[in-house]
């Protein structure tokens, strides 16, 4: 088996959780997940299948999420899964507050990662550490935010907001609710959270484990394509020849005149051979998988 499952990640399971259920359902050794996400989000899990884990590192970052943000509590963990620190009941504030506040997280912003995520300080996992009782702050790191736009608003004693959020790899929406309540003031945590898109998968063409079930016991599963997820990068097809050079290892003459560095490599049937990277007019065997 060799391709991609678009899995709907179920509440409650960590990402590392669904690659071992998929393993055992699937019965295939080889498999990987791009883009982790949190027990308590779900959506858009990228699993790769076979050889298809060999492209992980090849897809695109972007990520799209629908996000509920409850105003007036923060928490350990930048999420409702965490320990209380503060609660106080939130008043006067006004949906026209909360949008201008949310401006400043558009485009590249910085951002300090939870104190309980995946992140590694001098090799020790944050989360590793934060359930020792040692809470070391990540390093400020850089991210970017494409679109935010506000979904829906709930006013009450902790008013809640619903975000639309597209943004690039590495970006934690947990810190961004936290950081939208230190602007109002007010504290912020994470309520919900609900990937809509990853590395080019949507969620409205995911499976669920209940979908996969059923199509493999009506004998109709069929993964996406290994290049499903590899559009954005540009294509070279290779004449029969060049393919079979090309597959042994060899460095061909380019035969197109691309000037991007990493291309998607084709045979002339179509076929898709793998990953190629351009120097000059030589295209460079990076990944070969037929």
């Amino acid at each position: 088996m060799f391709g991609f499952l678009n899995l709907n990640k179920p509440f409650g399971w960590t990402s590392h959780d669904c690659v071992a259920k998929t393993r055992k359902v699937l019965r295939l050794k080889r498999v990987g997940h791009a883009g982790t996400l949190d027990p308590a989000a779900t959506g858009v899990l990228p699993i790769a299948l076979g050889k298809a884990t060999r492209l992980l590192q090849y897809l695109p970052g972007e990520k799209a999420y629908k996000a509920t943000i409850r105003l007036g509590v923060r928490t350990t963990t930048d999420d409702l899964q965490g320990e209380i620190i503060t609660q106080q009941p939130v008043t006067g504030l006004t949906l026209e507050t909360v949008k201008t506040a949310l401006q400043k997280f558009e485009g590249k912003i910085e951002q300090i990662p939870p104190s309980y995520s995946a992140i590694q300080v001098q090799g020790k996992r944050l989360y590793d550490l934060a359930r020792k009782g040692e809470i070391v702050e990540a390093p400020v790191r850089t991210v970017e935010v494409f679109k935010m736009e506000i979904l829906d608003w709930r006013e009450g004693e902790f008013p809640e907001v619903d975000v639309f959020i597209a943004c690039g790899a590495g970006t934690y929406i947990r810190a961004i609710a936290r950081d939208l309540g230190t602007v109002l003031e007010t504290g912020g945590t994470l309520a919900a959270l609900q990937r809509t898109a990853s590395s080019g998968f949507k969620l409205a063409d995911s499976l669920t484990f209940a979908d996969l079930e059923a199509q493999l016991q009506a004998g109709t599963f069929q993964p996406l394509p290994p290049d499903a997820a590899l559009q954005h990068l540009p294509f070279v097809s290779l004449s029969a020849t060049a393919a079979q050079k090309w597959c042994q290892g060899q460095r061909i003459t380019k035969q197109d005149n691309s000037s991007a560095e990493i291309l998607r490599v084709y045979a002339e049937d179509e076929r898709f051979l793998g990953i190629g990277k351009s120097n000059g007019d030589v295209l460079i065997p990076t990944l070969v998988l037929i």
